[in-house]
């Protein structure tokens, strides 16, 4: 029988597929607006980066100290992403995507202002909050994008971190090229947050289940201190002393508040992180994996920036490159990373969301692994990055998808949050160890690391990824029945 409606032949069809087109195109607007406030929040993490040597004489600070600027954004969003993604499950993920833009906006601009390190790593911190961003929008992709397209479109939001991070340092680098201050830099992250926060406001919906309840402001306390004192005491031990008092009074309290934060966590009835979706069964090795990897990328943004831009003819290593160079070395890891990101879905689907994570992991594992016995040319440092971009491409893209597959729609944005938050606190790990590093080996006592500080790091980041590669696909052979 034809169908019809209002008398015309077929005109039923015609609307189910105006109406299909219609819903597709929203997806895509909305897949836009996260990708455009995921790139902002990718950017704001590394376009201080290039600045770092620079700033360590502007503020009168070393290795160690300015080391802050970076941590510091690493610190809140570890506290933040969990926090933040408990809100979205219960307000509603678009109001706190606009509240984490808001305070990206705030610290952009405090940081434009800003003329002492305290006052930069306050801005530093405002600016971190947002990286809780990045779980908020895969859930809200989670939310309302059908299961075929899930994949493809967490893998491209995930792959804006790697392109951000680039963009970041190169827009850094044409700027620091015209201009010592800092301050442009972040008035262009400021003016950038305002826009997509538009965009985000005007296509983005919350259509997610929301359920009630009440905020742990306590596991959030708790979770910063054991953070603090962890990091604090891992980047000043080489000024302080591993074995002094204030060293060893620091990991003794980190450790005491982590035992008090788990027993505050399984007493309270809505806690900050559900245990079980920070170590349960389907969930340990998915943020083991996150975190190893964390550890391995955020580690990489500050050594190749140091190394890039380290003098050879005046240390005997280094590639004397500007603070543009920074940028320009990055491009083949955009490309390769968004390339992939795009990819992954098809991989996912032939090995499962596990093993591609672990193929993902193996071959980022090859870039920091690679500068450890090349690292005298430049072309050297473009084959590293376009293995790092290839390897977190794939890893990145199969990582949001592992979070979540496991867990019920409504908790999807706190699993996505608490698998965010292990790798922002991996990555805040690795900037305190490797500043360490080239705080502990240094030419004499000019402040200007050893190449064997950088060589040792290298491989640090690159073991780290080898094991987020084994976790990976162990996980993938105990959970065989969902592999696909």
């Amino acid at each position: 029988m034809t169908s019809t409606v209002e008398g015309r032949p077929g005109a039923g069809a015609t609307e189910t597929g105006a109406a299909e087109a219609g819903n597709k195109a929203n997806l895509g607007l909305t897949l836009l607006a996260l990708c455009a406030a995921g790139l902002v929040v990718s950017l704001q993490q590394t376009m201080v980066i290039p600045l770092l040597p620079r700033l360590i004489t502007q503020l009168h600070t070393n290795v160690s100290g300015v080391t802050w600027l970076f941590t510091a954004s690493l610190l809140t969003g570890a506290v933040a992403t969990p926090l933040l993604s408990r809100f979205g499950d219960m307000y509603g993920k678009k109001l706190m995507v606009m509240v984490c833009m808001g305070l990206l906006l705030a610290g952009s601009v405090i940081c434009a202002l800003a003329t002492t390190l305290d006052v930069y790593v306050i801005g530093r911190a405002l600016q971190g909050v947002s990286s809780a961003l990045i779980p908020l929008a895969i859930g809200i992709i989670r939310d309302t994008f059908p299961p075929q397209r899930l994949t493809t479109a967490i893998g491209v939001i995930s792959g804006t971190m790697g392109v951000g991070g680039t963009v970041g340092m190169l827009v850094t680098g044409v700027i620091a090229n015209h201009t010592t201050s800092p301050h442009p830099v972040f008035w262009i992250t400021a003016v950038m947050a305002l826009l997509s926060t538009v965009l985000v406001a005007v296509t983005a919906k919350d259509t997610g289940i929301r359920h009630g309840g009440q905020p742990d402001f306590l596991g959030a306390g708790l979770l910063a201190g054991l953070l603090i004192c962890l990091l604090l005491a891992i980047s000043e031990a080489p000024d302080w002393g591993w074995g002094s008092g204030r060293v060893i009074g620091l990991f003794a309290g980190a450790v005491a508040l982590t035992v008090v934060w788990v027993f505050a966590e399984l007493k309270v009835s809505q806690p900050l992180v559900r245990l079980p979706l920070l170590v349960g069964p389907r969930s340990l090795s998915a943020n083991l994996a996150s975190a190893l990897l964390g550890f391995a990328m955020f580690g990489s943004f500050s050594l190749i920036s140091n190394f890039v831009e380290t003098p050879a003819d005046k240390v005997g290593y280094g590639l004397s490159g500007t603070v543009l160079d920074v940028g320009l070395y990055g491009i083949p890891s955009t490309v390769m990373m968004t390339y992939f990101s795009f990819r992954t879905g098809r991989i996912a689907a032939r090995l499962g969301a596990a093993h591609t994570l672990a193929l993902g992991s193996a071959v980022a594992a090859l870039a920091p692994l690679t500068l450890v016995f090349f690292h005298t040319h430049g072309y050297e440092l473009i084959i590293s990055n376009m293995l790092q971009g290839i390897g977190f491409g794939i890893s990145y893209a199969a990582l949001g998808t592992l979070a979540v597959q496991h867990v019920a729609m409504s908790e999807s944005s706190i699993a996505s949050g608490i698998n965010s938050l292990v790798r922002t606190a991996g990555g805040s790990i690795s900037g305190a160890i490797t500043g360490s590093i080239l705080s502990a080996y240094t030419i004499g006592h000019s402040g200007v690391p050893q190449l064997h500080a950088y060589v040792l790091s290298f491989a640090l980041l690159g073991i780290g990824a080898l094991l987020a590669a084994a976790t990976a696909f162990g996980n993938g052979l105990r959970h065989k029945h969902v592999a696909h």
